[in-house]
């Protein structure tokens, strides 16, 4: 071997060599922002179980940990507490000037032997509203239902439409959607929709060009707004809302998707409930889109804070917006709750029954309690009821398909 071979064998060990070293200091770096994360994770995350999987994802497996982290890992909407918060302030000279106005349908709670007062009172702490009397409220069952009524409400719109939908597919109920929308447009009223881009990620740009060419004012939520939101996930914006001129609404579960009628091949019988109600707590929901609509576009709205009663109906309402801006897990404290002072049934139904801890164990101490529970809710293509008697175990339960 002759004196360069060794040269050369020389310079392909420095070379590897420093690959090595390269390499060390790179993963060595990647576990010290794991272990970063893994504090952080510690400290932030709501739930036992989900801090245990990060600290342990983030410190044996950080290359792939740490940037499932930083987009799926947070539990704060940074950006949009502090604009909420803000909000609040700014909001505080509207709800103070809508306070004499909706004084005289305030529903008065009277105590009895139960704790009524103090079920209730809580629940007003929670939503920081009081319960409205004086509305009307109609439960939609399924989505012709629910798209019928929602449909016809928009063609009565003299001044606004409110509408806020996660999900909006181009096909047949949406496209009824954007015909409903772009006539009352070309009408004159306005039309204001919010959308999220995730949830909506497979509707065309054609779609939302045609509304703005019409006239409807149509904006994402932007979840991804500020420089700290750039590559999070979360945060997405699930409130299906309409309000017409400040007096008519509808919320519920039901997004804009042929699935929900029964049309679609893979999804048939998709079923959710939504409701309409009319009246004075029609301003909780149009409080709730203005807020979402401010985050989304800076721009403030000019719309009807006047309550206005429904004619034949004294129903009390009271509306609970959540969202990661809140001190507490709002819903589920709502549902826990609502669970506890139940007395002698419980049902829900969701199409998608993922319980917290919370939520499961409110349910079995009501089981204990002697209270019977139903729950509707949905797995692949089957509709399954779950008829819960009280009974000794958790566990036994009756499915039907």
């Amino acid at each position: 071997m002759f004196p360069e071979d060794f040269s050369i064998l020389a310079e392909g060990a420095e070379i590897y060599s420093s690959g090595i070293s390269i390499f060390t200091i790179g993963w060595g770096v990647l576990h010290l922002i794991g272990f970063i994360c893994s504090i952080h994770a510690l400290l932030s995350v709501r739930t036992p179980q989900g801090t245990i999987a990060w600290i342990a994802t983030l410190n044996t497996v950080p290359i792939i940990a740490v940037p499932a982290y930083l987009v799926f890992g947070r539990s704060k909407f940074r950006g949009f507490i502090f604009a909420r918060q803000a909000e609040d302030s700014e909001l505080k000279g509207l709800i103070e000037s809508i306070r004499p106005k909706a004084r005289r349908f305030l529903h008065q709670i009277e105590d009895g032997p139960d704790g009524t007062c103090g079920r209730f009172l809580a629940v007003e702490r929670l939503a920081k509203m009081p319960f409205l009397k004086g509305n009307e409220v109609e439960l939609l069952i399924d989505g012709h239902a629910t798209f019928g009524s929602i449909f016809s409400g928009i063609d009565e719109a003299r001044n606004y439409v409110l509408i806020q939908f996660f999900i909006v597919h181009d096909d047949e109920i949406g496209r009824e959607l954007k015909d409903h929308l772009s006539k009352k447009a070309s009408e004159g009223v306005r039309v204001f929709f919010l959308y999220d881009e995730i949830g909506c990620n497979k509707l065309p740009e054609t779609y939302i060009r045609e509304l703005r060419d019409a006239g409807v004012h149509m904006q994402p939520f932007h979840t991804t707004r500020g420089s700290g939101n750039r590559f999070q996930l979360n945060f997405r914006n699930h409130r299906k809302i309409v309000v017409v001129d400040g007096h008519v609404g509808w919320v519920g579960g039901h997004n804009v998707g042929d699935e929900y009628l029964g049309r679609d091949r893979k999804f048939k019988g998709w079923r959710d409930t939504h409701m309409k109600i009319t009246g004075p707590s029609v301003l909780g929901l149009q409080l709730s889109f203005l807020e979402d609509w401010n985050w989304a576009t800076d721009e403030k709205l000019d719309l009807t804070w006047e309550p206005d009663a429904a004619p034949d109906s004294d129903v009390p309402v009271l509306i609970l917006p959540s969202g990661p801006a809140d001190a507490v897990a709002t819903m589920s404290l709502m549902f826990q709750h609502a669970i506890h002072s139940a007395r002698h049934r419980i049902w829900i139904a969701s199409p998608y029954f993922v319980p917290d801890e919370g939520v499961i164990n409110a349910l079995q101490v009501a089981e204990m309690r002697g209270v019977a529970r139903a729950f509707s809710y949905r797995t692949s293509r089957i509709t399954c009821w779950c008829i819960c008697r009280p009974m000794p175990s958790w566990e036994r339960c009756w499915h039907r398909a």
